[in-house]
């Protein structure tokens, strides 16, 4: 199921967000990642978290350190948290994507199978320009349809839908004043380690 959730965010929440997530990224700077052809991405990207989803000549896959400052990520948000928390259920997220828009950038249709249980969710929070969102179906061939994503709109996928294809095709530029310079921020939180299994204690009589 994909779930859209229009304006979730009022204009505060995005402005106390967009603040935390800049202040972040001067620990974790935004960098150009690769696809492992070695193309250049068109976004700039970071991470917050345990774990961050990096792409690279090696291939995709969560790494615990910057890959240019070889630190660890910064915390998400509790904001971030409870967000997750509220739409996604108990077992917390453990990996925020952090990507840039500027404008003519874009992303191709894909998958994020890169988690290792695909039962939980991956919530997605637009800050910013409005983004031209394309979601298909589980296969690259299935239809697609456009959806536009304004800041302060939260996403969900869950179901069928968390392995549907999707990217973005562009973004529209000047439809939002809330980042510096413009541009749009892209928030997506994942679970990517196997969640832990809680077991009930066993109770004496």
């Amino acid at each position: 199921m994909f779930g859209l959730l229009p304006g979730y965010l009022d204009l505060a929440a995005q402005q106390a967000l967009v603040i935390e997530v800049l202040e972040a990224l001067v620990a974790a700077p935004a960098y150009t990642p690769q696809v492992p052809g070695g193309r250049p991405m068109s976004v700039r990207m970071s991470n917050l978290g345990p774990l961050g989803w990096i792409s690279d000549e090696r291939g995709y896959r969560y790494e615990p350190l910057h890959p240019l400052t070889r630190k660890p990520w910064p915390p998400i948000p509790e904001a971030l948290r409870a967000l997750w928390s509220n739409l996604c259920g108990p077992v917390e997220a453990d990996a925020c994507l952090v990507n840039l828009y500027g404008e003519g950038a874009r992303m191709g249709l894909h998958q994020d199978r890169d988690e290792a249980d695909f039962s939980l969710p991956v919530l997605s929070v637009s800050l910013g320009d409005t983004a031209i969102f394309r979601l298909g179906g589980v296969r690259r061939s299935d239809p697609t349809r456009s959806v536009r994503l304004a800041s302060g709109d939260v996403c969900v996928l869950r179901g069928e839908a968390r392995l549907a294809f999707h990217g973005i095709d562009r973004i529209i530029p000047g439809s939002s004043t809330l980042l510096p310079g413009g541009g749009r921020m892209n928030l997506t939180m994942r679970r990517a380690r196997p969640a832990q299994v809680l077991v009930p204690c066993a109770t004496g009589s």
